[in-house]
């Protein structure tokens, strides 16, 4: 797979009926490694091993209803007492980062209420704070580290 803005971290594959999978730490099982997979699990061992999140916190593509539709978040990460603290919208390197990505990550939030975002392209990463009392969002250099 495609190198990313990543630091490097030590994947578990296999192959299986021609496909490579790539073991997720959260679900506790193998799925298919798709470009978008491939960030998605970087994201989440940059969130376990660099910011010290606990991976009983972190949520990896669970559903959700926005406007009556089914949707799926890639990863959320919660505080100790259940509060969302980070919703992280992932897409494939080759996908550049737009305001429609913005739009996707904002109907998100609008259910789940976040106190910060994050969208990446393993490449490209976007990080901002939210100020719902404002209703406006501050662009950070990076998401703060885990703290209890």
């Amino acid at each position: 797979m495609q190198r990313l803005n990543f630091p490097h971290y030590d994947f578990r594959f296999k192959n299986s009926e021609n496909n490579i999978y790539i073991f997720d730490a959260i679900r506790k099982k193998f799925v298919v490694l798709q470009p978008e997979e491939w960030v998605r699990q970087n994201v989440v061992q940059y969130l376990i091993t660099e910011k010290k999140y606990p991976k009983s916190l972190i949520n990896v593509e669970k559903q959700i209803i926005v406007n009556k539709i089914k949707k799926r978040y890639d990863v959320v990460v919660f505080d100790s007492i259940g509060n969302i603290v980070l919703l992280v919208e992932c897409k494939a390197p080759q996908i550049p980062i737009t305001q429609k990505t913005f739009d996707q990550i904002a109907r998100y939030n609008m259910n789940l209420n976040a106190t910060y975002l994050m969208v990446t392209n393993g490449l490209d990463h976007i990080y901002c704070k939210m100020d719902y009392t404002q209703e406006k969002y501050t662009f950070l250099k990076h998401i703060p580290d885990f703290s209890r």
